[in-house]
């Protein structure tokens, strides 16, 4: 298990970034998703939770055998997804994320959100597991580098000025100096529990995250003038339409969408655990089991080699974690 703490200040408040976050969301769901690939939406429902209150459930898959580096394609079956389930309590959330291939694979991320810059070092109220400190990872959206194929002139904050807003352009050092401005803190608990495996897995799948991190929130910002006089109500029905046309545009084979306007019962849908946690099931496919009294070939590789995460023809493609429905991320070359 490998935690790390993620930082994101933005040029916006709280209250903005809430509409700004679900149509940011919806909008890049629907720009990255392609017949039988992308994200489908399978629930997006009120919820009620005894301890946070009023809160939105959504349940998502995100699709991404063609996203995946050629070797894995030839072991991984043809509809492969990452579910995400995500408990909106805004400014808390909670988002989880499992494969449908890896069972003992898991992502959990707990965010909060606070007018500052980034200065709440007890926000999660999180004490060090053993000896070892939580990282923390400062993203800067306008100054840290991106993969170049996903730059865009117009979404480069060190030029991007909001005409609505009059925000912009970010200078270097624009964190010290911005008003308005809040920080998304988020803190990401990744498991991958092979032997032999694990650290690198869980290293690489950070990388990934953070890349995700930086490039939706970039785009948060650039598309500020589209998204800034929406109400709640409005980003709503946004997001609904977008869904909807999205799952279209995915294919045939998911389940339709299932939109509800009643709140669930909090006892209706189990809320995520306070810690991270392993799905039940631990067992491989049994396409991939190995039979016990077959003889191990010496010729056989001893260990798998994983993309290097330093590489930036390494990427995969990873779903929305935001908190957020679903996010951007790199594809493999």
């Amino acid at each position: 298990m490998l935690m790390k703490e993620y930082r994101i200040c933005m040029p916006l408040t709280v209250e903005e970034y809430r509409i700004g976050q679900l149509y940011m969301i919806s909008k890049h769901s629907h720009e990255q998703s392609e017949r039988g690939e992308g994200v489908e939406v399978v629930q997006n429902e009120p919820y009620e939770d005894p301890t946070h209150g009023q809160g939105q459930f959504t349940e998502k898959r995100v699709y991404l055998n063609n996203k995946l580096p050629s070797w894995a394609r030839a072991v991984v079956p043809k509809i492969f997804y990452v579910t995400e389930k995500a408990w909106n309590y805004y400014p808390y959330t909670i988002t989880e994320y499992t494969c449908s291939f890896l069972p003992k694979f898991s992502i959990h991320i707990e965010t909060k959100y606070e007018d500052n810059k980034g200065s709440n070092d007890n926000i999660f109220d999180s004490e060090p597991k053993g000896e070892e400190e939580i990282e923390v990872c400062f993203v800067d959206i306008a100054y840290d580098e991106i993969p170049e194929r996903y730059y865009k002139e117009s979404e480069d904050l060190r030029y991007f000025k909001s005409e609505k807003t009059d925000r912009g352009v970010l200078q270097e050092g624009w964190i010290d100096s911005q008003e308005p401005i809040m920080c998304s803190y988020k803190l990401v608990t990744v498991k991958f529990e092979v032997w032999g495996l694990q650290t690198r897995v869980e290293q690489f799948v950070h990388k990934v995250i953070r890349d995700v991190l930086l490039l939706g929130h970039r785009q948060a910002f650039a598309w500020v003038d589209e998204w800034i006089e929406m109400t709640m109500d409005e980003v709503r029905e946004y997001e609904r339409a977008t869904q909807e046309a999205t799952n279209r545009k995915i294919g045939p084979f998911p389940p339709s969408i299932s939109i509800t306007e009643n709140p669930l019962a909090s006892v209706a849908r189990n809320g995520p655990s306070s810690a991270p946690s392993t799905p039940l099931a631990t067992e491989p496919p049994e396409f991939l089991s190995v039979p016990k009294d077959r003889p191990r070939k010496k010729s056989a590789p001893e260990t798998l080699t994983l993309p290097d995460p330093n590489r930036r023809d390494s990427g995969f493609r990873l779903a929305s974690i935001f908190s957020w429905g679903s996010t951007p991320s790199p594809q493999p070359e």
